[in-house]
């Protein structure tokens, strides 16, 4: 089977990148391909030293999910204690998944930990839920990353990237990378009636024919 090696900067609580790779996932099983998908990360909340505002979130995820109704997601329904105000500790998990048991099974737990906050209001930031999801993914050894967890494992990677991204000139999440193509926040044609977090969100289209210039540089 044919496979696209790319690398894809984002924060595991940015609706965007969680749209694109949606649409990446999905474009790769119906064209027969395999992603080998370095995950980097776009700490947003180091980047603005504050978490992200649920009130911003809130408003783009509607905007995407109205739009494209197959993503599945829902509304936040849990308690408003139980929010998370940190993405670190689950793009900790990603990493510490990808340096032990390679990117298959980190893109496994990615997909899992985006589908536990955006469809099931999970609490991501709690290692409990982490490995409670992980458990989902058949190439995340559980008891590994339990110890990995505990030794602080991953950590670090995170701030490396979001060091790397700075030096690098990373422009935001998503930023996907394939084979000398660059994309960031690809297909997106939106507008907001205001600045962001003071307006409301119009997202006029949303173009997926991004997915086959990165599946091209595939082999």
């Amino acid at each position: 089977m044919a496979t696209t090696t790319l690398t894809v900067w984002s924060d595991l609580g940015c609706p965007w990148a969680t749209l694109a790779l949606a649409t990446l996932r999905r474009a790769a099983r119906e064209r027969g391909r395999e992603l080998d998908i370095e995950h980097r990360n776009f700490p947003l909340e180091l980047f603005n030293s504050r978490p992200t505002p649920k009130a911003e979130l809130d408003i783009e995820v509607a905007g995407i999910a109205g739009l494209r109704t197959d993503l599945g997601w829902r509304p936040w329904s849990g308690p408003a204690a139980s929010y998370p105000v940190t993405m670190i500790p689950a793009m900790a998990a990603v990493r510490a998944t990808a340096a032990r048991a390679g990117n298959r099974a980190a893109d496994q737990l990615d997909a899992a930990l985006r589908a536990a906050f955006y469809r099931h209001s999970r609490c991501i930031s709690l290692t409990s839920v982490i490995l409670d999801v992980a458990g989902e993914c058949p190439d995340v050894h559980g008891g590994a990353l339990a110890a990995d967890l505990a030794a602080g494992a991953g950590i670090q990677a995170v701030h490396d990237d979001w060091r790397a991204a700075r030096d690098l000139g990373v422009q935001g999440s998503p930023q996907i990378e394939a084979g000398g193509v660059t994309l960031t926040n690809p297909g997106v044609e939106m507008s907001w009636s205001a600045g962001p977090g003071e307006g409301f969100l119009r997202l006029d289209a949303y173009d997926d024919a991004w997915v086959d210039q990165v599946l091209a540089t595939g082999r």
